[in-house]
């Protein structure tokens, strides 16, 4: 039997976290959340998860920087950023070349969120 993939959802909007998360599991993969970009570096250390799913605007590490080290750490990391926001446009280009997959923007639907995860888990 094949073991299930895991996401890593990030984001510091607990509510947001809480409905994403539940939406990702009732696509039959294991969710491990973080709530700030220094939590989030951590715990991907620690599982390797499929993919990543980061809210860019957020406390202690923003989502570009979680993502730039993330990447040091594991060069072949699969992150999708999420903004509400115009974003960093120099930190943006600069993690497009390295690899970043791609962002979606708040509010997103269960659709965007399903497509991300089937495409890049």
């Amino acid at each position: 039997m094949s073991q299930k993939k895991t996401i890593l959802l990030v984001d510091d909007d607990i509510d947001l976290l809480e409905n994403t998360s539940y939406m990702v599991k009732s696509m039959g993969y294991d969710v491990v959340t973080a709530e700030d970009g220094l939590d989030a570096v951590s715990k991907y250390k620690e599982i390797s998860p499929n993919l990543t799913i980061m809210d860019i605007k957020m406390p202690k590490m923003d989502g570009f920087d979680a993502f730039f080290k993330i990447k040091q750490f594991d060069s072949d990391a699969n992150v999708v950023l999420i903004t509400a926001f115009s974003m960093d446009e120099k930190k943006h280009l600069k993690a497009k070349s390295m690899s970043l997959l791609g962002t979606i923007h708040k509010p997103y639907s269960f659709e965007q969120l399903e497509e991300i995860v089937l495409k890049y888990a």
